[in-house]
């Protein structure tokens, strides 16, 4: 039976009263309070009620609070016992989450249950929603202007072992059998010494001198064919995800080629010609590989910046990828989901990657414009940007002022422009000028792609793109405080499904903290300015102290002794030994 609570009615009596002031003074500047007064209500558990029934069966948990400690949990990275306690025992935790009964019902939680909700939050899709709701809700409180926006990927390692390639083969073919044995023991049997050499006492003979890892690769590979090759044809094998799983192993890692009508040789591949989505895992198919980084997964992070700060820096886009995904084709993703929550950007800071000319021309058709550099291209003493042009992109003079003799369009559409060789072979900037030299003529060809690169090039050098674009390196910054507070990096699950939603409620608990942050620096007073007490120059303030720097309570501490031995030096109240001092 559904249980919700209705937690945007007021109580008529606080029912945390019982902590005093000055114990609410701090629940209430920390994110727990930001939290009950502003996100809770609005977090999707509507989305859950399709799983219960309205009026049947046991009461569920309030809805509203599970979805709340799924989203707790990965923001303050606690593990599943951590969490228990947590909800249990935080008088955070239940002034965050509205729990006002102390009996067990409302103020306990099973493991088991905790594990049910994450499980259905997983499946339903619900941390995209958990994600977007609370995102809007701190959007429209601190009135966000999404318009500066930068852009960059997080690596995340999974719950997995980093395997290489003669492990891969065994814990892959290990799997399968086990499954084999466990649901088709008679055609286990059948196996005999293949079965027997992969049990776990012989993991001895799989770790061998480099020297010979040629040689075991090889009866890895021919183990594996032996294995997809008996059981293609039986229907109920051939079925299981770990027969699957051997079939893609065997496919990415190794070759069949014939030697005659009747043998097959099973050839490994060399490991450049393994392609980066292939199997990494087999307890976490979906991992993919990145060259830069490593196995795993990587998520795209979109986030507001504000130079004059403004206002809070809240992430706006998040989407968790295999790691083998280029970011070249995560900009007109990010774009389009920002657009379609209106919290698309006019200005995107992002690396070479994401700045490809595809789709920096593409984001500009949408009125955002793309800073980013360029990738590729030498370094030139002159370039294609210096040359001088029409109002059409016709090259009209080279830098040296030799106007062109003829120009003529290109079969790939581009610009063939022909200078007069006599007058470039004599020119001081032939060595670094990008103008071919031939037997009877010098030339240039470009088009409109390599125009606009070249001018990106240019512009890249120009103090106010440096000054544009060093507001990216911000976003550094996001991903450091990611692994930092919510461990982003290393996560404690593994699988695409539980991978994605353990990121993005991270992102989401972030975005909770630094709107917690924000919101506390509005409230200090902005002047740390030296008071008076009892008319002395230079004793800070009850008021003020919090917020003074070591050295102003130095210079403070200065001045008040310089004050006061120049008044007992004028008085004559000190002994003579204090008379000479200085300060």
């Amino acid at each position: 039976m559904i249980n919700v609570k209705d937690h945007k009615q007021v109580d008529m009596f606080n029912p945390f009263e019982y902590l005093g002031p000055k114990r609410l003074a701090l629940l209430e500047s920390s994110w727990a309070h930001l939290f009950r007064e502003e996100i809770l209500h609005k977090l999707p558990a509507e989305k859950l009620f399709p799983l219960y029934d309205d009026l049947k069966g046991r009461r569920t948990k309030e809805l509203y609070t599970m979805l709340g400690i799924v989203l707790l949990q990965q923001m303050e990275d606690l593990t599943d016992e951590e969490t228990v306690h947590q909800f249990a025992f935080s008088i955070m935790w239940h002034y965050a989450l509205n729990v006002t009964d102390p009996s067990d019902f409302s103020s306990y939680v099973s493991p088991r249950t905790l594990w049910t909700m994450r499980d259905h939050v997983g499946r339903l899709g619900l941390e995209q929603a958990l994600f977007e709701n609370v995102t809007d809700a701190l959007t429209k409180l601190f009135a966000l202007d999404p318009s500066k926006q930068r852009l960059d990927s997080v690596h995340l390692f999974s719950n997995m072992a980093h395997l290489g390639r003669i492990r891969l083969f065994v814990k892959t073919i290990r799997k399968f059998l086990v499954n084999l044995k466990r649901h088709h023991a008679e055609a286990y049997q059948v196996l005999d010494d293949v079965a027997i050499r992969y049990e776990e006492k012989n993991d001895g003979q799989f770790a061998v001198k480099p020297s010979e890892s040629s040689r075991t690769l090889q009866q890895l590979g021919n183990d594996c064919f032996l294995l997809v090759e008996r059981f293609k044809d039986h229907e109920e094998i051939a079925s299981m995800s770990s027969y699957k799983l051997l079939v893609r192993l065997f496919g990415e890692q190794c070759v069949v080629e014939k030697t005659d009508a009747a043998t097959q040789v099973v050839i490994i591949k060399p490991n450049k010609d393994v392609p980066s989505d292939s199997l990494q895992n087999p307890s976490d198919p979906d991992a993919g590989y990145c060259g830069h980084k490593g196995k795993g997964f990587q998520m795209q992070v979109m986030e507001t910046y504000s130079p004059d700060k403004s206002q809070p820096n809240l992430i706006t886009h998040v989407k968790v990828e295999a790691a083998h995904e280029s970011d070249a084709n995560a900009l007109l993703p990010a774009i389009e989901d920002a657009r379609d929550r209106e919290l698309a950007p006019t200005e995107l800071l992002a690396d070479s990657l994401y700045g490809s000319d595809d789709n920096v021309e593409k984001a500009k058709e949408q009125g955002i414009e793309v800073v980013a550099p360029a990738m590729g291209g030498r370094e030139q003493a002159v370039t294609l940007a210096d040359f001088q042009f029409s109002e059409t992109d016709e090259i009209t003079a080279c830098p040296a002022g030799q106007l062109p003799q003829r120009t003529k369009i290109g079969k790939q559409g581009g610009r063939i422009v022909h200078f007069e060789k006599t007058v470039c072979d004599s020119c001081p900037k032939q060595s670094g000028c990008p103008v071919k030299r031939e037997k009877q003529r010098c030339t240039i060809s470009y088009d409109a792609k390599s125009l606009r690169l070249a001018r990106r090039r240019k512009q890249e050098k120009t103090p106010e793109f440096k000054e544009r674009y060093r507001y990216r390196a911000g976003v550094e910054a996001t991903m450091s405080d990611l692994d930092r507070i919510t461990g982003i990096k290393h996560l404690r699950v593994r699988g695409k499904l539980q991978v994605r939603l353990a990121a993005i409620l991270k992102a989401t608990g972030l975005n909770i903290h630094r709107a917690t942050a924000f919101r506390n620096r509005q409230k200090q007073p902005r002047s740390g300015k030296e008071s008076t007490l009892n008319g002395k120059v230079g004793v800070p303030s009850a008021q003020t102290d919090h917020v003074l720097t070591l050295n102003e309570h130095l210079k403070a501490v200065i001045e008040f002794l310089r004050t006061f031995v120049a008044r007992f030096r004028q008085g004559n109240d000190l002994p003579d030994k204090f008379l000479g001092m200085t300060v």
